[in-house]
């Protein structure tokens, strides 16, 4: 069944600029159209695991592109071989709603849709697509650090740095550093409380602005792991916080995020600001998990995974 038949002019005006579009994509299912799905991914160079197409809006509706045809939309159908794989789409989708809604955290524009059959997928609009069509020049922090598989080996983007590593590329190549990497550290903090294990170096970009400097690009590809992926690890990259690779035998807490921010160098008071914020027990965050399109088992293992992780940031 599909939720719901059109979008609020709220969510249009955000994600095709008050172009009316269906929710309903024009494919009874991904299964009954894959030659189409598989030549639209051959065509276009997206990282990831994950299938990612893209699409464009004609005649009302989401489409995939035709060879020539600039896509300005991913769509990322639900996961495959994973377990609560159907859930997915939703899953991403609140993860980046309490990010940007609840943390102000900066996103692309972002919402869900369906195939015919009641599959949900999940589309997100391109923001190195500028209106007028211009691509905007985007590099993720592997490809900045010069790092590859060649070099560090087929697991590069997890193995070779750390959070902290990142952070002195922002430092090295953004003027404006202490702002963004105020930005930074916060995605880190929500990372870590929202259970994201897949935040890797090729998942942290930066865009090239008209005058020619870096900006951190909008948050992407956030998501409770855990759900779909049972996993121990904390964090994606395999060094966590801090170059040294420092471990943590009675866990993280409020202290080690401290630390981590001292060593990003952000100020004392910056650092506790983005702590106490993250902190805080935000009861907006329950409602969005229950009104969400997530199954009823998986509403409640994403809300205790949040506050397993909220206890952690408490203790001091």
């Amino acid at each position: 069944m599909i939720p719901f038949s059109s979008y609020s002019a709220a969510v249009l005006k955000r994600l095709t600029g008050g172009i009316p579009v269906s929710p309903v994509l024009p494919f009874k299912s991904q299964g009954a159209h894959q030659d189409q799905f598989n030549e639209n991914r051959g065509r276009i160079s997206l990282s990831g695991a994950q299938s990612k197409y893209s699409v464009c809006i004609k005649d009302g509706r989401f489409s995939l592109t035709e060879p020539g045809e600039q896509g300005t939309f991913i769509l990322k159908p639900m996961l495959t071989d994973f377990e609560h794989a159907a859930d997915s789409p939703a899953n991403e989708h609140l993860t980046m709603q309490i990010a940007e809604r609840v943390f102000n955290i900066e996103t692309p524009a972002h919402a869900l849709c369906f195939f015919e059959n009641g599959d949900a997928a999940y589309i997100i609009r391109r923001y190195d697509i500028a209106a007028d069509g211009f691509r905007i020049q985007q590099e993720d922090f592997a490809s900045l650090g010069g790092i590859s598989a060649d070099r560090y080996g087929r697991d590069y983007k997890y193995t070779a740095l750390s959070y902290e590593d990142i952070g002195r590329l922002i430092r090295r190549y953004i003027p404006a550093w202490r702002v963004e990497m105020v930005k930074f550290f916060d995605r880190i903090l929500f990372n870590f409380l929202f259970s994201n294990g897949d935040a890797h170096l090729k998942n942290f970009s930066v865009l090239r602005n008209p005058e020619g400097d870096y900006r951190l690009a909008p948050a992407y590809d956030l998501i409770d792991t855990r759900i779909h992926l049972p996993d121990d690890s904390i964090f994606a990259l395999q060094k966590g916080l801090f170059a040294d690779g420092r471990s943590f035998p009675l866990g993280l807490d409020n202290k080690a995020f401290r630390d981590f921010g001292l060593s990003l160098g952000l100020p004392e008071k910056v650092v506790r600001a983005s702590l106490d914020r993250f902190c805080a027990d935000e009861p907006a965050i329950e409602t969005m998990v229950q009104e969400s399109l997530l199954s009823s088992g998986v509403k409640q293992d994403y809300y205790s995974h949040y506050h397993t992780r909220l206890y952690s940031f408490l203790r001091a």
